[in-house]
Protein backbone atom coordinates (compact mmCIF):
# COMPACT_ATOMS: atom_id res chain seq x y z
CA UNK A 1 0.00 0.00 0.00
CA UNK A 2 1.48 3.36 -0.99
CA UNK A 3 0.47 7.00 -0.98
CA UNK A 4 1.14 9.94 -3.24
CA UNK A 5 2.50 12.61 -0.93
CA UNK A 6 2.09 16.06 -2.49
CA UNK A 7 3.19 18.19 0.49
CA UNK A 8 5.32 17.85 3.58
CA UNK A 9 3.47 17.42 6.86
CA UNK A 10 4.98 20.61 8.27
CA UNK A 11 3.66 22.67 5.35
CA UNK A 12 0.15 21.30 5.86
CA UNK A 13 0.21 22.00 9.60
CA UNK A 14 1.25 25.60 8.96
CA UNK A 15 -1.36 26.07 6.21
CA UNK A 16 -4.09 24.82 8.54
CA UNK A 17 -2.91 27.21 11.27
CA UNK A 18 -2.13 24.36 13.68
CA UNK A 19 1.44 25.58 14.25
CA UNK A 20 3.98 28.17 13.13
CA UNK A 21 7.15 27.94 11.05
CA UNK A 22 9.29 28.42 14.16
CA UNK A 23 7.56 25.38 15.73
CA UNK A 24 8.58 23.29 12.73
CA UNK A 25 12.17 24.59 13.02
CA UNK A 26 12.32 23.54 16.68
CA UNK A 27 10.90 20.12 15.84
CA UNK A 28 13.50 19.69 13.09
CA UNK A 29 16.27 20.48 15.58
CA UNK A 30 14.90 17.80 17.92
CA UNK A 31 14.67 15.36 15.01
CA UNK A 32 18.29 15.97 14.00
CA UNK A 33 19.46 15.33 17.57
CA UNK A 34 17.24 12.45 18.59
CA UNK A 35 15.39 11.20 15.49
CA UNK A 36 11.66 10.56 15.32
CA UNK A 37 8.85 11.86 13.14
CA UNK A 38 7.99 15.55 12.90
CA UNK A 39 4.30 14.99 13.69
CA UNK A 40 5.03 12.94 16.81
CA UNK A 41 7.61 15.46 18.00
CA UNK A 42 5.16 18.37 17.65
CA UNK A 43 2.47 16.35 19.45
CA UNK A 44 4.82 15.43 22.31
CA UNK A 45 5.92 19.07 22.58
CA UNK A 46 2.27 20.03 23.06
CA UNK A 47 2.25 22.22 19.95
CA UNK A 48 -0.55 20.28 18.22
CA UNK A 49 -3.29 17.92 19.34
CA UNK A 50 -3.69 14.34 18.19
CA UNK A 51 -6.76 15.33 16.20
CA UNK A 52 -4.84 18.10 14.42
CA UNK A 53 -2.00 15.71 13.61
CA UNK A 54 -4.36 13.09 12.17
CA UNK A 55 -6.28 15.69 10.18
CA UNK A 56 -3.00 16.88 8.63
CA UNK A 57 -1.91 13.29 7.90
CA UNK A 58 -5.25 12.66 6.23
CA UNK A 59 -4.64 15.65 3.95
CA UNK A 60 -1.07 14.59 3.25
CA UNK A 61 -2.02 11.03 2.25
CA UNK A 62 -5.38 12.04 0.73
CA UNK A 63 -7.40 9.68 2.94
CA UNK A 64 -10.50 10.44 5.08
CA UNK A 65 -10.43 11.58 8.71
CA UNK A 66 -13.31 10.80 11.11
CA UNK A 67 -13.52 12.85 14.31
CA UNK A 68 -16.58 11.07 15.81
CA UNK A 69 -17.39 7.33 15.79
CA UNK A 70 -20.52 7.19 17.96
CA UNK A 71 -22.46 4.93 15.59
CA UNK A 72 -19.57 2.78 14.39
CA UNK A 73 -19.11 -0.86 15.35
CA UNK A 74 -16.47 -3.33 14.15
CA UNK A 75 -17.37 -6.03 11.62
CA UNK A 76 -16.07 -9.59 11.79
CA UNK A 77 -13.20 -10.65 9.53
CA UNK A 78 -11.04 -13.80 9.69
CA UNK A 79 -8.19 -12.02 11.53
CA UNK A 80 -7.59 -12.37 15.26
CA UNK A 81 -9.04 -9.65 17.47
CA UNK A 82 -5.83 -9.62 19.50
CA UNK A 83 -3.93 -8.70 16.34
CA UNK A 84 -6.44 -5.94 15.47
CA UNK A 85 -6.30 -4.46 18.97
CA UNK A 86 -2.49 -4.62 19.14
CA UNK A 87 -2.22 -2.76 15.82
CA UNK A 88 -5.20 -0.42 16.49
CA UNK A 89 -6.87 -1.41 13.22
CA UNK A 90 -10.63 -1.97 13.29
CA UNK A 91 -12.69 -3.07 10.26
CA UNK A 92 -16.00 -1.17 10.29
CA UNK A 93 -17.54 -1.80 6.85
CA UNK A 94 -17.43 -4.63 4.31
CA UNK A 95 -17.72 -2.99 0.87
CA UNK A 96 -17.63 -6.23 -1.14
CA UNK A 97 -14.22 -6.04 -2.80
CA UNK A 98 -12.67 -4.01 0.03
CA UNK A 99 -12.76 -3.55 3.80
CA UNK A 100 -12.99 -0.11 5.40
CA UNK A 101 -10.81 0.10 8.53
CA UNK A 102 -10.26 2.75 11.21
CA UNK A 103 -6.71 3.36 12.46
CA UNK A 104 -4.45 6.14 13.67
CA UNK A 105 -1.33 4.90 11.84
CA UNK A 106 -1.56 5.17 8.03
CA UNK A 107 1.97 3.73 7.64
CA UNK A 108 1.35 0.31 9.21
CA UNK A 109 1.83 -1.35 5.81
CA UNK A 110 2.93 -4.69 7.24
CA UNK A 111 -0.33 -5.14 9.15
CA UNK A 112 -2.48 -3.91 6.25
CA UNK A 113 -0.72 -6.38 3.94
CA UNK A 114 -1.36 -9.30 6.30
CA UNK A 115 -5.06 -8.42 6.56
CA UNK A 116 -5.40 -8.22 2.77
CA UNK A 117 -3.64 -11.56 2.32
CA UNK A 118 -5.81 -13.14 5.02
CA UNK A 119 -9.20 -11.92 3.75
CA UNK A 120 -8.48 -11.56 0.03
CA UNK A 121 -9.80 -8.01 -0.06
CA UNK A 122 -8.29 -4.56 -0.40
CA UNK A 123 -7.97 -2.44 2.75
CA UNK A 124 -9.29 1.15 2.68
CA UNK A 125 -8.14 3.41 5.52
CA UNK A 126 -9.93 6.07 7.53
CA UNK A 127 -8.01 7.91 10.26
CA UNK A 128 -9.41 8.60 13.71
CA UNK A 129 -8.12 9.35 17.20
CA UNK A 130 -6.80 6.83 19.72
CA UNK A 131 -9.72 7.57 22.07
CA UNK A 132 -12.15 6.60 19.33
CA UNK A 133 -10.20 3.42 18.63
CA UNK A 134 -10.20 2.47 22.31
CA UNK A 135 -13.96 2.92 22.38
CA UNK A 136 -14.39 0.58 19.39
CA UNK A 137 -12.06 -1.96 21.04
CA UNK A 138 -14.50 -2.08 23.95
CA UNK A 139 -17.10 -3.68 21.69
CA UNK A 140 -14.91 -6.74 21.29
CA UNK A 141 -15.84 -9.57 23.62
CA UNK A 142 -13.15 -10.79 26.02
CA UNK A 143 -14.17 -14.39 25.43
CA UNK A 144 -13.63 -13.94 21.71
CA UNK A 145 -10.14 -12.63 22.41
CA UNK A 146 -9.23 -15.79 24.33
CA UNK A 147 -10.78 -18.06 21.70
CA UNK A 148 -8.88 -16.30 18.95
CA UNK A 149 -5.59 -16.12 20.81
CA UNK A 150 -4.31 -19.02 18.74
CA UNK A 151 -5.23 -17.30 15.46
CA UNK A 152 -2.49 -16.27 13.10
CA UNK A 153 -1.07 -12.83 13.85
CA UNK A 154 1.63 -10.95 12.04
CA UNK A 155 4.56 -12.31 14.02
CA UNK A 156 3.35 -15.90 13.68
CA UNK A 157 2.82 -15.48 9.94
CA UNK A 158 6.32 -14.09 9.51
CA UNK A 159 7.80 -16.92 11.57
CA UNK A 160 6.04 -19.48 9.36
CA UNK A 161 7.45 -17.85 6.25
CA UNK A 162 10.93 -17.80 7.78
CA UNK A 163 10.69 -21.48 8.68
CA UNK A 164 9.54 -22.26 5.14
CA UNK A 165 12.49 -20.36 3.67
CA UNK A 166 14.99 -21.96 6.06
CA UNK A 167 14.35 -25.56 5.02
CA UNK A 168 17.47 -27.30 3.72
CA UNK A 169 16.15 -28.03 0.18
CA UNK A 170 15.25 -24.36 -0.32
CA UNK A 171 18.63 -23.09 0.89
CA UNK A 172 20.44 -25.65 -1.26
CA UNK A 173 18.40 -24.74 -4.36
CA UNK A 174 18.96 -20.98 -4.03
CA UNK A 175 22.67 -21.44 -3.36
CA UNK A 176 23.08 -23.74 -6.35
CA UNK A 177 21.37 -21.20 -8.64
CA UNK A 178 23.70 -18.41 -7.48
CA UNK A 179 26.76 -20.66 -7.90
CA UNK A 180 25.67 -21.68 -11.38
CA UNK A 181 25.11 -18.02 -12.30
CA UNK A 182 28.66 -17.10 -11.30
CA UNK A 183 30.09 -20.09 -13.18
CA UNK A 184 28.12 -19.03 -16.27
CA UNK A 185 29.35 -15.42 -15.94
CA UNK A 186 25.74 -14.22 -15.70
CA UNK A 187 25.11 -10.58 -14.82
CA UNK A 188 21.48 -11.07 -13.72
CA UNK A 189 19.32 -13.89 -12.32
CA UNK A 190 15.58 -13.74 -13.09
CA UNK A 191 13.12 -15.68 -10.91
CA UNK A 192 9.78 -15.39 -12.75
CA UNK A 193 6.52 -16.63 -11.21
CA UNK A 194 4.35 -18.54 -13.69
CA UNK A 195 0.91 -20.11 -13.33
CA UNK A 196 2.24 -23.52 -12.27
CA UNK A 197 5.68 -22.78 -10.87
CA UNK A 198 8.65 -20.55 -11.50
CA UNK A 199 11.14 -20.08 -14.33
CA UNK A 200 14.79 -19.17 -13.66
CA UNK A 201 16.74 -17.38 -16.37
CA UNK A 202 20.29 -16.00 -16.52
CA UNK A 203 21.31 -12.94 -18.51
CA UNK A 204 24.61 -13.93 -20.07
CA UNK A 205 26.41 -11.44 -22.31
CA UNK A 206 23.23 -9.40 -22.48
CA UNK A 207 20.95 -12.25 -23.60
CA UNK A 208 18.48 -14.18 -21.39
CA UNK A 209 18.68 -17.97 -21.20
CA UNK A 210 16.37 -20.38 -19.30
CA UNK A 211 18.35 -22.55 -16.89
CA UNK A 212 15.87 -24.04 -14.40
CA UNK A 213 12.25 -24.47 -13.37
CA UNK A 214 10.97 -24.48 -9.78
CA UNK A 215 7.77 -26.38 -8.87
CA UNK A 216 4.71 -24.52 -7.57
CA UNK A 217 5.06 -25.92 -4.05
CA UNK A 218 8.53 -24.33 -3.68
CA UNK A 219 7.82 -20.97 -5.32
CA UNK A 220 6.80 -19.08 -2.17
CA UNK A 221 9.69 -20.55 -0.16
CA UNK A 222 12.27 -19.52 -2.78
CA UNK A 223 10.93 -15.96 -3.05
CA UNK A 224 10.80 -15.66 0.74
CA UNK A 225 14.39 -16.93 1.00
CA UNK A 226 15.55 -14.34 -1.53
CA UNK A 227 13.65 -11.55 0.24
CA UNK A 228 15.11 -12.52 3.61
CA UNK A 229 18.64 -12.44 2.20
CA UNK A 230 17.89 -9.02 0.65
CA UNK A 231 16.56 -7.49 3.84
CA UNK A 232 13.08 -7.04 2.36
CA UNK A 233 9.73 -7.22 4.14
CA UNK A 234 8.65 -10.84 3.61
CA UNK A 235 5.05 -10.07 4.61
CA UNK A 236 4.66 -7.49 1.81
CA UNK A 237 3.88 -9.01 -1.58
CA UNK A 238 1.78 -6.27 -3.20
CA UNK A 239 4.37 -3.53 -3.57
CA UNK A 240 7.74 -3.47 -5.37
CA UNK A 241 10.75 -3.72 -3.07
CA UNK A 242 14.49 -3.21 -3.52
CA UNK A 243 17.29 -4.74 -1.48
CA UNK A 244 20.91 -5.84 -1.44
CA UNK A 245 22.73 -9.07 -0.63
CA UNK A 246 26.42 -9.37 0.25
CA UNK A 247 27.56 -12.91 -0.49
CA UNK A 248 30.71 -14.88 -1.21
CA UNK A 249 30.36 -17.20 -4.20
CA UNK A 250 33.15 -19.38 -5.57
CA UNK A 251 35.69 -17.45 -3.52
CA UNK A 252 34.58 -14.02 -4.80
CA UNK A 253 32.66 -11.30 -2.95
CA UNK A 254 29.50 -10.11 -4.64
CA UNK A 255 27.24 -7.17 -3.84
CA UNK A 256 23.91 -8.37 -5.24
CA UNK A 257 21.33 -5.72 -6.12
CA UNK A 258 17.87 -7.25 -5.83
CA UNK A 259 14.34 -6.27 -6.84
CA UNK A 260 10.96 -7.89 -6.09
CA UNK A 261 7.88 -7.05 -8.17
CA UNK A 262 4.30 -8.35 -7.79
CA UNK A 263 2.98 -10.05 -10.95
CA UNK A 264 -0.14 -11.98 -11.96
CA UNK A 265 1.02 -15.36 -10.62
CA UNK A 266 3.22 -14.25 -7.73
CA UNK A 267 6.33 -12.16 -7.36
CA UNK A 268 9.11 -11.69 -9.89
CA UNK A 269 12.58 -11.42 -8.36
CA UNK A 270 15.70 -10.18 -10.16
CA UNK A 271 19.22 -10.29 -8.70
CA UNK A 272 22.03 -8.35 -10.37
CA UNK A 273 25.48 -9.77 -9.57
CA UNK A 274 28.12 -7.11 -8.99
CA UNK A 275 31.59 -8.38 -8.15
CA UNK A 276 32.98 -6.09 -5.42
CA UNK A 277 36.45 -6.26 -6.90
CA UNK A 278 35.16 -6.05 -10.46
CA UNK A 279 35.56 -2.36 -11.17
CA UNK A 280 39.23 -2.40 -10.23
CA UNK A 281 39.81 -4.64 -13.24
CA UNK A 282 38.40 -2.10 -15.69
CA UNK A 283 40.25 0.52 -17.68
CA UNK A 284 39.18 2.24 -20.87
CA UNK A 285 41.49 -0.01 -22.87
CA UNK A 286 40.25 -3.35 -21.57
CA UNK A 287 36.62 -2.25 -21.82
CA UNK A 288 37.19 -2.49 -25.57
CA UNK A 289 37.57 1.14 -26.69
CA UNK A 290 39.90 1.70 -29.63
CA UNK A 291 43.01 3.78 -28.93
CA UNK A 292 41.74 6.91 -30.73
CA UNK A 293 38.56 6.85 -28.62
CA UNK A 294 40.59 6.33 -25.42
CA UNK A 295 42.74 9.35 -26.28
CA UNK A 296 39.66 11.50 -27.01
CA UNK A 297 37.89 10.43 -23.79
CA UNK A 298 40.97 11.25 -21.71
CA UNK A 299 41.39 14.60 -23.44
CA UNK A 300 37.75 15.50 -22.68
CA UNK A 301 38.11 14.27 -19.07
CA UNK A 302 41.13 16.52 -18.51
CA UNK A 303 38.92 19.62 -18.79
CA UNK A 304 38.89 21.40 -15.40
CA UNK A 305 35.19 22.12 -15.83
CA UNK A 306 32.30 21.29 -18.13
CA UNK A 307 29.87 18.43 -18.74
CA UNK A 308 30.80 15.11 -20.36
CA UNK A 309 27.71 13.11 -21.34
CA UNK A 310 27.54 9.44 -22.22
CA UNK A 311 24.33 7.99 -23.65
CA UNK A 312 22.73 4.65 -24.36
CA UNK A 313 19.95 2.37 -23.15
CA UNK A 314 19.90 0.55 -19.81
CA UNK A 315 22.56 -2.17 -19.73
CA UNK A 316 24.83 -0.59 -22.33
CA UNK A 317 27.77 -0.19 -19.92
CA UNK A 318 27.53 3.59 -19.39
CA UNK A 319 28.08 3.43 -15.62
CA UNK A 320 31.07 1.10 -15.95
CA UNK A 321 32.65 3.49 -18.43
CA UNK A 322 32.11 6.45 -16.11
CA UNK A 323 33.54 4.46 -13.19
CA UNK A 324 36.62 3.69 -15.28
CA UNK A 325 37.06 7.39 -16.05
CA UNK A 326 36.63 8.29 -12.38
CA UNK A 327 39.20 5.66 -11.38
CA UNK A 328 41.75 7.41 -13.60
CA UNK A 329 40.81 10.88 -12.29
CA UNK A 330 40.82 9.81 -8.62
CA UNK A 331 43.96 11.30 -7.06
CA UNK A 332 44.83 13.00 -3.76
CA UNK A 333 44.53 16.39 -5.44
CA UNK A 334 40.80 16.18 -6.29
CA UNK A 335 37.57 15.52 -4.40
CA UNK A 336 35.04 13.39 -6.27
CA UNK A 337 31.34 12.90 -5.52
CA UNK A 338 28.90 10.56 -7.26
CA UNK A 339 25.09 10.64 -7.08
CA UNK A 340 23.66 7.27 -8.10
CA UNK A 341 20.46 5.23 -8.16
CA UNK A 342 21.58 2.68 -7.14
CA UNK A 343 25.28 2.60 -6.22
CA UNK A 344 26.54 -0.30 -8.34
CA UNK A 345 30.21 -0.52 -7.33
CA UNK A 346 32.09 0.79 -4.31
CA UNK A 347 34.93 3.06 -5.40
CA UNK A 348 37.65 3.56 -2.75
CA UNK A 349 38.44 7.22 -2.09
CA UNK A 350 35.29 8.52 -3.80
CA UNK A 351 32.24 9.93 -1.98
CA UNK A 352 29.24 7.98 -3.31
CA UNK A 353 25.65 9.04 -2.58
CA UNK A 354 22.48 6.98 -3.03
CA UNK A 355 19.34 8.92 -3.98
CA UNK A 356 15.99 8.13 -2.35
CA UNK A 357 13.23 9.61 -4.49
CA UNK A 358 10.52 8.23 -2.19
CA UNK A 359 11.58 10.68 0.53
CA UNK A 360 12.37 13.54 -1.81
CA UNK A 361 16.15 13.00 -1.97
CA UNK A 362 16.37 13.26 -5.77
CA UNK A 363 19.31 13.69 -8.16
CA UNK A 364 18.63 17.44 -8.23
CA UNK A 365 18.47 17.81 -4.45
CA UNK A 366 21.61 15.73 -3.90
CA UNK A 367 23.50 17.62 -6.59
CA UNK A 368 22.50 20.97 -5.08
CA UNK A 369 23.84 19.87 -1.68
CA UNK A 370 27.06 18.46 -3.14
CA UNK A 371 27.98 21.89 -4.51
CA UNK A 372 28.35 23.05 -0.90
CA UNK A 373 30.87 20.23 -0.24
CA UNK A 374 33.68 21.82 -2.31
CA UNK A 375 33.94 19.06 -4.95
CA UNK A 376 36.19 19.07 -8.03
CA UNK A 377 34.50 16.30 -10.03
CA UNK A 378 30.88 15.15 -9.84
CA UNK A 379 29.26 12.12 -11.44
CA UNK A 380 25.46 12.28 -11.75
CA UNK A 381 24.01 8.84 -12.46
CA UNK A 382 21.42 10.23 -14.86
CA UNK A 383 20.02 13.58 -15.97
CA UNK A 384 16.29 12.87 -15.88
CA UNK A 385 14.73 16.32 -15.86
CA UNK A 386 15.30 20.02 -16.48
CA UNK A 387 16.02 20.76 -12.82
CA UNK A 388 18.88 18.25 -12.66
CA UNK A 389 20.23 19.49 -16.01
CA UNK A 390 20.22 23.11 -14.83
CA UNK A 391 22.05 22.30 -11.58
CA UNK A 392 24.63 20.27 -13.54
CA UNK A 393 25.11 23.29 -15.82
CA UNK A 394 25.46 25.55 -12.77
CA UNK A 395 28.13 23.19 -11.41
CA UNK A 396 30.02 23.24 -14.70
CA UNK A 397 29.84 27.04 -14.91
CA UNK A 398 31.27 27.35 -11.40
CA UNK A 399 34.39 25.31 -12.10
CA UNK A 400 33.40 21.65 -11.73
CA UNK A 401 33.77 18.73 -14.13
CA UNK A 402 30.45 16.86 -14.34
CA UNK A 403 30.10 13.35 -15.78
CA UNK A 404 26.58 12.10 -16.43
CA UNK A 405 24.33 9.93 -18.60
CA UNK A 406 21.23 10.34 -20.74
CA UNK A 407 18.93 7.82 -22.37
CA UNK A 408 19.27 8.61 -26.09
CA UNK A 409 20.13 6.50 -29.11
CA UNK A 410 23.19 8.46 -30.24
CA UNK A 411 25.75 10.90 -28.87
CA UNK A 412 24.50 13.93 -30.79
CA UNK A 413 20.86 13.19 -29.87
CA UNK A 414 21.73 14.12 -26.27
CA UNK A 415 21.85 17.80 -27.28
CA UNK A 416 18.39 17.53 -28.83
CA UNK A 417 17.17 15.77 -25.68
CA UNK A 418 18.44 18.58 -23.42
CA UNK A 419 16.87 21.19 -25.70
CA UNK A 420 13.57 19.28 -25.49
CA UNK A 421 13.85 19.46 -21.68
CA UNK A 422 13.87 23.25 -22.01
CA UNK A 423 17.60 23.94 -21.52
CA UNK A 424 18.81 26.99 -23.47
CA UNK A 425 21.35 26.26 -26.21
CA UNK A 426 23.72 29.04 -25.10
CA UNK A 427 24.08 27.20 -21.75
CA UNK A 428 24.93 23.96 -23.55
CA UNK A 429 27.53 25.79 -25.65
CA UNK A 430 29.08 27.16 -22.49
CA UNK A 431 29.24 23.86 -20.57
CA UNK A 432 29.19 20.68 -22.72
CA UNK A 433 32.74 19.49 -23.45
CA UNK A 434 32.11 16.04 -24.89
CA UNK A 435 29.47 13.53 -26.01
CA UNK A 436 29.65 9.76 -26.15
CA UNK A 437 27.25 6.95 -27.02
CA UNK A 438 27.91 3.26 -26.51
CA UNK A 439 26.52 -0.25 -26.71
CA UNK A 440 27.79 -3.66 -25.65
CA UNK A 441 28.17 -6.41 -28.26
CA UNK A 442 28.96 -10.06 -27.65
CA UNK A 443 32.47 -11.19 -28.57
CA UNK A 444 32.98 -14.28 -30.69
CA UNK A 445 34.12 -17.26 -28.66
CA UNK A 446 37.93 -17.55 -29.03
CA UNK A 447 37.74 -21.36 -28.66
CA UNK A 448 35.43 -22.15 -31.56
CA UNK A 449 35.13 -19.17 -33.93
CA UNK A 450 36.57 -19.73 -37.41
CA UNK A 451 37.69 -17.47 -40.23
CA UNK A 452 34.94 -16.25 -42.54
CA UNK A 453 34.52 -14.15 -45.68
CA UNK A 454 32.32 -11.06 -45.69
CA UNK A 455 29.99 -11.14 -48.73
CA UNK A 456 30.80 -8.58 -51.41
CA UNK A 457 27.34 -7.02 -51.27
CA UNK A 458 27.87 -6.31 -47.53
CA UNK A 459 31.28 -4.78 -48.25
CA UNK A 460 29.73 -2.44 -50.82
CA UNK A 461 26.62 -1.58 -48.80
CA UNK A 462 28.66 -0.48 -45.79
CA UNK A 463 31.71 0.75 -47.75
CA UNK A 464 34.01 -1.48 -45.73
CA UNK A 465 37.04 -0.97 -47.98
CA UNK A 466 36.93 2.77 -47.37
CA UNK A 467 36.43 2.14 -43.63
CA UNK A 468 39.61 0.04 -43.56
CA UNK A 469 41.59 2.71 -45.42
CA UNK A 470 40.50 5.37 -42.89
CA UNK A 471 41.57 3.22 -39.94
CA UNK A 472 45.05 1.84 -40.49
CA UNK A 473 45.19 0.31 -36.99
CA UNK A 474 42.70 -2.38 -38.07
CA UNK A 475 44.02 -5.71 -39.35
CA UNK A 476 41.09 -7.44 -41.13
CA UNK A 477 40.54 -11.04 -40.05
CA UNK A 478 36.75 -11.60 -39.93
CA UNK A 479 35.36 -14.68 -38.18
CA UNK A 480 32.02 -16.33 -37.53
CA UNK A 481 30.33 -18.01 -34.56
CA UNK A 482 30.21 -21.81 -34.31
CA UNK A 483 29.45 -22.87 -30.72
CA UNK A 484 31.16 -25.14 -28.20
CA UNK A 485 30.89 -26.16 -24.50
CA UNK A 486 33.07 -23.16 -23.47
CA UNK A 487 30.41 -20.71 -24.75
CA UNK A 488 27.34 -22.85 -23.99
CA UNK A 489 27.04 -23.44 -27.74
CA UNK A 490 26.11 -19.81 -28.41
CA UNK A 491 29.25 -18.94 -30.36
CA UNK A 492 29.86 -15.93 -28.10
CA UNK A 493 31.83 -15.42 -24.90
CA UNK A 494 32.09 -12.07 -23.12
CA UNK A 495 31.22 -8.59 -24.36
CA UNK A 496 33.00 -5.50 -25.63
CA UNK A 497 32.02 -1.90 -26.25
CA UNK A 498 31.25 -0.10 -29.50
CA UNK A 499 31.02 3.66 -29.30
CA UNK A 500 31.04 7.09 -30.86
CA UNK A 501 33.03 9.79 -29.04
CA UNK A 502 32.68 13.43 -30.09
CA UNK A 503 34.20 16.58 -28.54
CA UNK A 504 31.65 19.41 -28.38
CA UNK A 505 33.93 21.88 -30.17
CA UNK A 506 33.27 25.01 -32.24
CA UNK A 507 32.69 23.01 -35.44
CA UNK A 508 29.97 20.89 -33.83
CA UNK A 509 28.38 23.91 -32.19
CA UNK A 510 28.17 25.59 -35.59
CA UNK A 511 26.26 22.61 -37.01
CA UNK A 512 23.76 22.79 -34.15
CA UNK A 513 23.36 26.54 -34.67
CA UNK A 514 22.07 25.72 -38.16
CA UNK A 515 20.10 22.57 -37.27
CA UNK A 516 19.10 21.75 -33.70
CA UNK A 517 18.39 18.13 -34.80
CA UNK A 518 21.85 17.58 -36.32
CA UNK A 519 22.87 13.91 -35.96
CA UNK A 520 25.65 13.02 -38.40
CA UNK A 521 29.07 12.42 -36.78
CA UNK A 522 30.61 11.50 -40.14
CA UNK A 523 30.07 15.08 -41.36
CA UNK A 524 32.66 16.09 -38.77
CA UNK A 525 34.98 13.19 -39.57
CA UNK A 526 34.04 11.15 -36.49
CA UNK A 527 33.28 7.44 -36.54
CA UNK A 528 29.66 6.40 -35.97
CA UNK A 529 28.78 3.64 -33.54
CA UNK A 530 27.88 1.37 -36.48
CA UNK A 531 31.27 1.98 -38.07
CA UNK A 532 32.99 1.27 -34.75
CA UNK A 533 31.12 -2.03 -34.61
CA UNK A 534 32.01 -2.88 -38.21
CA UNK A 535 35.70 -2.40 -37.41
CA UNK A 536 35.34 -5.04 -34.72
CA UNK A 537 33.61 -7.31 -37.25
CA UNK A 538 36.52 -6.85 -39.65
CA UNK A 539 38.97 -7.72 -36.84
CA UNK A 540 37.07 -10.90 -35.97
CA UNK A 541 36.10 -9.64 -32.51
CA UNK A 542 32.35 -9.87 -33.10
CA UNK A 543 29.92 -10.75 -35.88
CA UNK A 544 28.04 -8.62 -38.37
CA UNK A 545 24.68 -9.94 -37.11
CA UNK A 546 25.58 -9.04 -33.53
CA UNK A 547 26.45 -5.45 -34.41
CA UNK A 548 23.22 -4.98 -36.34
CA UNK A 549 21.24 -6.54 -33.47
CA UNK A 550 22.60 -3.99 -31.01
CA UNK A 551 22.76 -0.85 -33.15
CA UNK A 552 19.37 -1.13 -34.88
Amino acid sequence: MGYKVKKRLGEILIEKGFCKAEDIDKALQVQQSYGGKIGSILFNMGVITEEQLLEALADQFEIPFLSKVDDVEPVNIPVSNSFLIANKIFPVEDKGDSILVLTNNPLNFEAFSLIENQIGKRVEIVLTTEDNLNMIAGFLNEAELEAEAASVDLDEEIEKLKELASEAPVIKLVNSIFNKAVESKATDIHFESLKNGMRVRFRIDGVLKSVNTIPENMKLAVITRLKLLSGMNIAENRLPQDGRISVKIAGRNFDVRSSAMPTQFGESFVARLLAEEGISEYSLENLGFYSDHVETIREISRHPNGIFLTTGPTGSGKTTTLYSILSELNTDEVKIFTVEDPIEYKLPGINQIQVHSDIGFTFARALRSILRQDPDIIMVGEIRDKETAEIAIQAALTGHLVLSTLHTNSALASITRLLDMGVEFFLLKATIVGLMAQRLVRKLCPYCSVEAEIPEEIRKKYDLNNLIERHEFVSPSPKKAIGCPKCNYTGYRGRTVIAEVIPFDNRLQAYFEKDRNFNDPSALGYRTMLEDGLLKVLEGITSFDEVLRVVY
